[in-house]
This record gives C-alpha cells, structure tokens and sequence, in this order.
C-alpha cells in the first residue's frame, strides 16, 4: 500500500486546502490515537511552532485524539525535538507535531513520534492512512480524552539541552547572533546559550503567527550576516521555523551548511573516542564531505533525502551520527531526531575546547562548487525517469566525469523536482544544472 497523505517529514499543504483542514485534522487525530494507542487509553504530546494557523490545528487534533479515549498533553509553541524529548520522558504514547518546518506561514503540516522520540516508520503511517478510510467511531462517553498543559515545558527543554555538552564547558567570553527565524526556538534558543555564558544578539524572535521563516532563519541567512558584522560577533547561529535544522556562520559572515557543521561534530566525536562507527549523509552529501571523513578513515554512507531515512541508515549500521546538508543533523547519543540547538551545542563544545574559530575547524573540509535548481511541476509524478531528462542526465554525467555528480530528485514536500549538479569545476556546474533544469521544464511542458 503507498501513501496518500504522507510525504518525507509528515503531511504537509496549504493551509485550508486538503490535507490541511480542520475536518481532516481532526479525522487524523482520531485515526492515529486508534493506531498509536492499541492498548487502551494513553498520553498523546501535542506541540507546535508559531505560525497562526497552529491554535485551530491544536484544537481538532486535541477533538480527534479525544473522541479515540486519548489524553492530550499541550506544549504550546516548542521546537519539533522538544516535542520528542518530552514525548519520551513522559512515557506517552506518542507526540504530535504542528509544523511545516521551513515553508511559509500559510503553509502547516502534522508530524508524529511515537513513544520512544522517533519518528513513524512508513508501514506505521500506512496503518493511520487505512485508518482515516474507517468511519469516525468515537469511544464512550466516559471513555472520553481529557486535556492539560505542561506549564514547564521550556525550562525541561532547555535544561535538557544544556545537558548534551560537558558541564565544564562555558560559552563565557563568546558573543553570538542568534536567529530562531521567528519561530519555535524564539523562547527556548536565545536562554539556551545566555544560561551556558555566552552574550546573545537576537534576530527572529518576534513571532506574530505570519512572519515565521520570513526573510529570517536558517534559508534566510542575509539578517544574520549583517548582524555578525554589526556587532563583531564570533558566530552567528541560525535555525528553522521548528527547530530541527540548523545553519551557523563565522566571524566574517561565512555560512555554514549542514555538512560542515556534521564534519566538525564527527570530528571531535572521533577525537573524544565517542564516534560509534561512521556517519550517514544523504544523496545531497557533498563529495567533499564524503573526502574528508575518507582522509580521518571514518566509515561513510548515503542515505534517501530526508532525515527519517538517515534515521533508519543509522539503525541499520547501529551507528549515531549523520545529517543533510540542509543542517538536520542527528545525534543518537543525545537526543533521538534532528535538533538544531543541540547540533550547534555540539559544534560550540569542540570550539570551545580546542580553541579554535570555526572556520579553522572547518578548514580541512574542501566543499566542491554545487548547484541546485528547483523546478516546480504540477500533476507529473515521473518527470526524472522520461527519456527526454534521462539523454540531458546521461550528458550532464559524461561532461562531469569522475569530478562530480549529477543528482534529480521529486521534493517529498513540495510540487518540485530538484536538481543537483557538483562538481570541481563551477562554470560546468552551473552550466549543466541549468541544462538539466530546462530539460525537466520541457518534460513538464510536454
């Protein structure tokens, strides 16, 4: 059975268009308590991020999950990984997720952990996707969910954070610009690092239900730029709309992606002894990267985009860290997603202990020249395999040779098709990604 609602991270859509409508939502919500909580009445996590439409979601998902026996435990406005650590340690049955990460703001969407933090595997959303076919049949009356919030859900959060470095490392002395894109992180990240010593510079902590990821956060690194010149910070530190990805910058402005920040991580987990195994990355990896780790002898795997399936790489090589560059990067030994936060706290730590900029901890990783063009589409699932794209790909590969990768993808998110050129050479990249970018044009055209 495939999914009909379900894409890479959740379901996501336009707000008041299905999937996402408050009928639905609250038919979701019934359907997944029916799967999640087989055993009888339970504890579903509800959390959100700051967009507007997250208070009527929270409200049909809260309906749905009643009327299938389910207690709701409401969070309010917290980042996607808080809602997991605290999904966990309060034993529920699962957590809920309101967000569409880093789309706008009339944009939502509905992710789930179950009870252990971890995201749903496909054959677990299957099952509430069958479910969603079946009749609403709510329990008895006084079989009927009940609500409450957790008053304390920020100072757990941050407490928890804070608890992933070594007590002995202070940021005192560091002054860092710190984005939360006026959205999840907004109460939770600046007091993160003022309680570890560091002096902040906000930026994007000012949500208003529409200016989430609005020319702010980690997609939107211009603000953050000219506020590390501005006040001569030492790093800039950007996250998402909810708080899973993460993007930092050097003193001079210089931003670094996901794959930097993972290579920085991997390397001082290797040099505290703490690397289990090697790092997964994705198909939108760097070959850099893929070099670097090769030159510390780190053993190297790609996964399908996506973090769910970087999550199921590292289960299958029982290793614990990886990452995209898009900078979702997950620490098992900390925590059990993505979290933006915890990855720059991480990154901060070996800074800190080593004494060095981040630039020279990244000075090592040579990141070839790489080009992505989004091509939006509409109604044409098989775009990539048409033989017309598959000739400009053939082409594309035989120009690059062995110094580079040719990489088209269907966004799991958005009516897209992406397409990836890396290669030594920018000129040729640049050249071919838009070659191949017109060819996916003309497909859809025809």
């Amino acid at each position: 059975m495939g999914r009909k609602y379900f894409g890479t991270d959740g379901i996501r859509g336009r707000v008041g268009e299905m999937p996402m409508t408050v009928d639905f939502i609250m038919k979701l919500g019934w359907a997944a308590g029916k799967v999640l909580s087989k055993s009888g009445r339970g504890q579903v996590v509800i959390g959100k991020d700051t967009r507007i439409s997250g208070y009527m979601f929270e409200s049909a998902l809260e309906a749905g999950l009643a009327a299938a026996g389910l207690d709701v435990l409401l969070l309010g406005p917290m980042p996607t990984p808080a809602i997991a650590y605290i999904t966990q340690s309060q034993r529920a049955s699962a957590g809920v997720v309101i967000s569409a990460s880093h789309n706008p703001y009339h944009d939502d969407g509905i992710k789930f952990f179950n009870g252990n933090g971890f995201k749903l595997p496909d054959s677990t959303e299957e099952e509430i996707e069958a479910m969603l076919e079946q009749p609403l049949q709510m329990v008895a009356p006084e079989k009927i969910g009940k609500a409450s919030r957790m008053e304390d859900a920020k100072g757990r959060y941050i407490e928890f954070c804070k608890s992933s470095i070594a007590f002995k490392t202070s940021l005192r002395g560091m002054k860092l610009v710190v984005d939360c894109a006026n959205g999840a992180t907004y109460h939770i990240a600046p007091a993160v690092f003022r309680e570890l010593g560091a002096e902040v510079i906000e930026v994007g902590t000012s949500p208003n239900g529409l200016n989430i990821n609005k020319d702010v956060g980690a997609i939107y690194p211009q603000n953050m730029r000219a506020q590390v010149l501005e006040h001569q910070a030492d790093l800039g530190i950007a996250f998402d709309g909810d708080g899973d990805r993460v993007m930092m910058m050097d003193s001079s402005g210089d931003v670094k992606n996901g794959d930097q920040l993972l290579y920085v991580i991997a390397k001082s987990k290797l040099g505290s002894g703490q690397l289990s195994g090697g790092v997964v990355g994705t198909q939108m990896t760097n070959l850099g990267f893929e070099h670097a780790l090769q030159a510390h002898n780190i053993p190297f795997q790609r996964a399908a985009v996506g973090d769910r399936y970087v999550m199921e790489k590292l289960s299958e090589q029982g290793w614990s860290l990886g990452g995209e560059s898009s900078g979702h990067i997950i620490c098992l030994d900390k925590t059990t997603t993505g979290d933006g936060i915890i990855a720059a706290l991480q990154v901060l730590d070996w800074l800190v202990n080593q004494q060095q900029t981040l630039t020279e901890a990244c000075a090592e990783l040579n990141i070839y020249p790489q080009t992505m063009i989004n091509v939006p589409i509409s109604g044409v699932s098989d775009l990539v395999a048409s033989a017309h794209v598959q000739d400009a790909v053939t082409t594309a590969e035989a120009a690059l040779g062995d110094t580079g990768r040719v990489l088209l993808r269907p966004s799991g998110t958005e009516p897209l098709v992406r397409v990836m050129v890396e290669g030594q050479d920018s000129n040729l990249v640049e050249k071919l990604a838009a070659e191949l970018a017109q060819s996916v044009r003309q497909a859809a055209e025809a």
